[in-house]
């Protein structure tokens, strides 16, 4: 049986009479991408259809994580309802980053940083947005371009996914093992 199919069972058993329409834009796109035309796109396929303000590529990692959100089969790549799904994340990252690129210099500082999270629905400290900066500033600019700024979301949404999934209470508050914690950092490391 073939992963569309697989896909379309899965969809019925969930109650959906009918896979989600794609978007004939999207479709488009997606097979572009998909060099190999083997109905699926890899990180690397995905790599080398994206490019940040300045029109350097997106860096490997980003793309990598880009995939392991969506990728729902664990196959290492995404089919086209998995792309599309993604294509829709990227354009609110990316209105969002141009939101706060002010300047239009395709990158993005602390300040600009915080108040992107906070939109975004994510209320963390200065210290923690600098935190990030440093992490993903792979230039030592303290500022993010737009790979790096989805690479963090990407890590900020997975963590708080996981961190919502252990917080049954909704207390802000949760008890892990050290293994647990461990799979946590392994799972989701940028």
């Amino acid at each position: 049986m073939g992963n569309n199919c697989i896909y379309f069972v899965l969809l019925l058993t969930l109650g959906y009479s009918q896979p989600p329409t794609i978007d004939p834009q999207v479709q488009q796109w997606f097979m572009s991408v998909d060099t190999d035309r083997s109905g699926r796109i890899t990180a690397r396929e995905l790599q080398r259809a994206l490019v940040n303000t300045n029109w350097t590529q997106f860096n490997d990692e980003t793309c990598r994580l880009m995939i392991g959100m969506f990728d729902k089969d664990f196959s290492g790549t995404i089919d086209l309802y998995e792309f599309q799904a993604l294509w829709h994340y990227i354009q609110q990252w990316k209105q969002t980053f141009d939101r706060y690129d002010i300047n239009r210099s395709g990158s993005i500082e602390g300040p600009e940083l915080q108040q992107a999270f906070m939109t975004m629905g994510y209320n963390v400290s200065p210290q923690f947005v600098q935190t990030i900066v440093i992490k993903f500033d792979h230039f030592g600019r303290r500022c993010l371009t737009l790979d790096n700024f989805i690479q963090a979301c990407v890590m900020l949404k997975s963590l708080t996914d996981a961190f919502r999934q252990r917080d049954t209470t909704m207390s802000g508050y949760v008890r892990l093992s050290y293994e647990d914690f461990m799979s946590l950092a392994v799972l989701y490391k940028p």
